[in-house]
């Protein structure tokens, strides 16, 4: 089974501990950023939707002119621009990039963030129109005609399948979302459905809800895991930053004004990777739930702790139940992508080599 990692990029430096002071978009940044995951040998960066951002395709546009052979993991959220339209957008986005273009289909966990770009659906309506909006791109994706459609959320008829995508039989979708209606979501249309890094029980219990609900509709998803590694030469020294980190994100949580307690996130997503944070700090030897519990775990924000040798071994534990991809990212972004280039990426392919096929033996 093969691997891939992933990287993420922003259009300005920013993290947990360095918040942005200057303007939203760097260009000089963004394409030293991507052309460091390039170097470091990651296999695509992931570009965030961000209601008080970038626009993430624009920027994934820059990205592969920037690079020669990284892949783009676009996040996109549905609804925002009508089928038709997004179709072309984004096989467009697929044919200038000679096909290095993913989507990663994020419905939205969080009501204020959404009704920022003015969208005022509720959960199960998010879901149902996510559901919809896929169908219809690849309707227009894969159609030799102009295409009619009528749904629910969205009716057009005539819609020109004229941009083809570059891959077939379209720009490959990863989702991300963890609730039992994402989940039916996903078993429909998922390439690559995403996690955030919980401990080794929850993933396997996911990877097996989702791959029981893909099996009724014919389908086998790939599966991601997200972490954010802090690696050193010794053990010792990683715990060391990885307290450092944490005592530089309360800082800049206090002096923004952001709580540091009593978390009550929307999505399920982030309340099972709290609730994990709940059973201690540190769990399964070294994935590290300091961070994650500090910020209400938001996003992906659980660490693995060690040697770059260690920190593969863990990740190796994952793929042996199944998962294939990791996405990957440090609290220094673009210095923890050069780091783990030099070390860390050249160790998860030597562990996961000497590992073999487990997961596709445990199918059998």
């Amino acid at each position: 089974m093969s691997i891939e990692i992933i990287g993420m990029i922003t259009a300005a430096p920013a993290s947990e501990v360095d918040q942005p002071l200057g303007n939203a978009v760097d260009p000089a940044f963004v394409a030293r950023f991507a052309q460091a995951h390039e170097a470091a040998g990651f296999d695509r960066v992931l570009v965030g939707y961000f209601s008080n951002g970038p626009e993430g395709a624009v920027v994934s546009s820059f990205v592969a002119a920037a690079t020669h052979k990284l892949g783009i993991l676009l996040a996109y959220r549905p609804g925002m621009i009508a089928p038709p339209l997004a179709a072309r957008q984004l096989a467009t986005l697929d044919q200038f990039s000679a096909g290095r273009l993913a989507l990663n289909v994020v419905s939205g966990g969080n009501d204020e963030d959404l009704q920022r770009d003015g969208d005022y659906l509720d959960h199960a309506q998010r879901y149902a129109r996510t559901n919809e909006y896929l169908r219809a791109l690849k309707a227009v994706w894969t159609a030799d005609q102009p295409v009619d459609f009528s749904g629910d959320f969205y009716r057009f008829q005539g819609a020109s399948p004229a941009v083809r995508c570059t891959q077939r039989p379209h720009i490959p979708i990863y989702f991300s979302g963890a609730s039992a209606t994402a989940v039916q979501v996903a078993a429909q249309h998922a390439d690559t459905y995403m996690l955030w890094g919980e401990p080794l029980a929850s993933v396997a219990e996911q990877v097996a809800c989702v791959r029981t609900a893909a099996t009724a509709y014919g389908r086998t998803p790939r599966f991601s895991v997200s972490f954010r590694p802090i690696v050193a030469d010794t053990e010792e020294a990683a715990w060391k930053r990885a307290a450092e980190i944490l005592e530089q994100v309360r800082e800049n949580r206090v002096r923004l004004g952001l709580p540091l307690t009593e978390h009550a996130p929307e999505n399920v997503g982030s309340q099972r990777l709290l609730a994990a944070a709940g059973q201690g700090e540190v769990l399964d030897s070294r994935l590290w739930m300091g961070v994650a519990r500090l910020t209400g775990a938001r996003w992906n924000s659980t660490s693995l702790v060690g040697t770059p040798e260690q920190v593969a071994a863990a990740l190796g534990e994952y793929y042996k139940l199944g998962v294939s991809t990791f996405l990957i990212r440090g609290f220094d972004p673009l210095g923890d992508a050069i780091t783990y280039g030099q070390g860390l990426i050249p160790a998860i392919h030597e562990h996961i080599a000497r590992l073999g096929n487990p997961a596709e033996e445990t199918l059998q």
